[in-house]
């Protein structure tokens, strides 16, 4: 019997090439699906096609969503400053509808390769605040998948998973070690240069250096300055 097929959003980051792994483990056939939606740090659509290819994804497709012309986030307009300094509730770097949009855009696909699971790297517990990285929300988008899809409405919905979602970051990283993931390879960094090397100072770098540091493990980022 041939491996199933899934599809599994990559950005690049330390969490979705964890998820990308958890995939392919499970035994999945990897179809991997990076967004370029504008963000500023574009460096990590590089990461995302290292991570791909040395993730074992089936194929890597990168789709383009201008979400500049929305704005409203410090990822996607540059006359919005990327915070350095811990801040409170839903931060300036949440980009609008992002994970709706990416999710609408896999489960097309995976109505049309025919896969049952797409997986997405989403974290509630040592994250930013996102309102689109919550349980509500992925369970909400199940049921959406559910009722909106061809597939859904013949009783073969596609499930989303969200293998990360209760996990620390420390849990991931250990996690994504255990699995073999180069997190050499990876960007997280919000304000990312364009050779990948991030600034050590976001709240995305705080949260990703934190991890290492509890995992026990050595943080293999390349720093522009710390």
């Amino acid at each position: 019997m041939s491996a199933a097929p899934a599809v599994v959003l990559l950005s690049g980051g330390l969490d979705s090439a964890t998820a990308l792994a958890i995939a392919r483990e499970r035994g999945f056939l990897c179809h991997a699906l990076s967004v370029d939606y504008g963000q500023r740090h574009a460096a990590e659509l590089e990461a995302a096609r290292r991570v791909a290819r040395k993730g074992g994804a089936q194929e890597h497709r990168i789709m383009r969503v201008d979400l500049s012309g929305i704005g409203g986030s410090a990822l996607t307009d540059p006359a919005i400053a990327v915070p350095e300094q811990p801040t409170s509730g839903i931060p300036v770097t949440y980009v609008p509808a992002r994970n709706t949009i990416m999710l609408a855009l896999a489960l097309g696909w995976a109505e049309v390769l025919g896969a049952r699971e797409i997986f997405i790297g989403v974290n509630v517990i040592d994250a930013s605040g996102y309102p689109d990285c919550r349980p509500e929300f992925i369970a909400a988008f199940g049921a959406l998948a559910r009722l909106a899809t061809r597939a859904g409405v013949e009783g073969k919905p596609c499930r989303i998973e969200a293998p990360l979602i209760g996990l620390t970051k420390a849990e991931i990283i250990r996690e994504g070690t255990r699995l073999g993931v180069d997190y050499a390879e990876t960007v997280s960094c919000y304000q990312a240069d364009a050779a990948g090397r991030a600034c050590g100072r976001c709240d995305a770098c705080r949260l990703r250096r934190a991890g290492f540091a509890a995992a026990a493990l050595p943080d293999p980022t390349r720093y522009r300055s710390l």
